[in-house]
């Protein structure tokens, strides 16, 4: 039976209360169809050749592997190309799949050309992979009936289906898996624009008056991902409604995410947290992951997946070989001076 995959608690970076309400939001503001998918323009340009080419040719489309930072829109680009095909996605996890019959259960119900979704690939049982293997070469699954002396395989027929597999971590995809996949795609962060056209739609949908100027200012702190750029939105939303008139503005929007402790670069507390544990508790000198998670109380896994990818891509973390390190662009940020004793010992400032 296939599991719907929720956000993790680690990926809700503004507000601890993530409700069923907010998730109903989140999945009511997912494009159905490539028109309505903004941004990833190179991504598009290609499924829709291939999308086209597989309808024209009635025949299931090539297995697919979706890779990229959290909250880039890998569940909604699975969506989308299953509606595009006109065909059911059943989805679900590779931490939920613990058995291989589990997998035989998912598979067996499948219908003809039908998208199976798997997010978090790379977490998938290895006895699991292992029976994943035929299944998408030979559109066959092996199961064993019985124990003991007993015990006897039964090949079973599948149909043609899509697997549309989304992970963080390609690194940790195993060889034989990732080259069963006849296409990959890398979803990029967006860039300012085209985050702002995304508030704009959402804005819509959610029935918020929001001027331009408002949407780009929620963009350019939603860290170039339209998951959390939506969740300001809905911030922003309750803000503007409590305290102003209900109309979300540049400053308005720029008043309500101070409030929420979003900072104009999209950093949040633990961000702020991270920079100064850096440079306050260890005086600016590299320091492992597992210490620094310590430190500021998270999980190490949660450091690198979340937090450390936009620190990364704004300059304001490094990655030495001797640990993490800020850069003298987190010390201007905080309005701090680098310690030039620490500076010249590691050839950084």
């Amino acid at each position: 039976m296939s599991t719907a995959w929720e956000p993790e608690d680690s990926e809700r970076l503004v507000s601890a209360e993530y409700t069923d309400d907010d998730l109903e939001i989140d999945r009511s503001l997912r494009p159905r169809c490539l028109d309505e998918y903004l941004g990833q323009t190179r991504v598009k340009d290609n499924l829709a050749v291939l999308i086209e080419a597989t309808k024209a040719r009635d025949e299931a489309l090539d297995h697919m592997l979706l890779s990229g930072p959290p909250g880039l829109g890998k569940t909604t680009l699975a969506g989308v190309i299953a509606n595009e095909l006109g065909v059911q996605m059943r989805t679900t996890s590779g931490p939920a799949i613990e058995r291989a019959g589990d997998l035989a259960a998912i598979l067996t119900n499948l219908d003809e050309r039908d998208v199976l979704f798997i997010d978090e690939i790379h977490r998938l049982n290895r006895a699991v992979e292992e029976v994943l293997y035929p299944a998408m070469e030979d559109f066959k699954i092996d199961i064993v009936i019985g124990k003991g002396p007993a015990a006897r395989s039964l090949r079973l027929d599948l149909p043609k289906f899509t697997l549309i597999g989304a992970t963080t971590r390609t690194g940790l995809l195993t060889g034989p898996l990732r080259d069963r996949f006849g296409m990959a795609f890398r979803l990029e962060y967006y860039d300012a624009e085209e985050l702002g056209a995304i508030v704009t739609r959402s804005a819509g949908i959610l029935g918020v008056s929001i001027t331009p100027d408002g949407a780009v200012e929620i963009a350019r702190r939603g860290r170039g991902t339209p998951r959390l750029a939506n969740r300001l939105l809905k911030r922003v939303r309750d803000y503007a409604q409590v305290r102003r008139d209900g109309v979300i503005n540049e400053d308005v929007a720029a008043e309500a995410l101070a409030f929420f402790e979003v900072d104009h670069m999209g950093l949040d507390r633990m961000d702020i947290s991270i920079l100064e544990t850096l440079i306050d508790k260890f005086s600016g000198r590299p320091v492992g992951l597992n210490t620094l998670a310590a430190a500021v109380s998270e999980e190490p896994d949660t450091l690198e997946d979340v937090y450390e990818p936009y620190l990364l891509q704004l300059g304001f973390l490094m990655r030495t070989p001797k640990g993490r390190q800020a850069t003298p662009r987190a010390y201007e940020h905080l309005g701090m001076k680098p310690p030039k004793d620490a500076a010249a010992q590691d050839g950084l400032f």
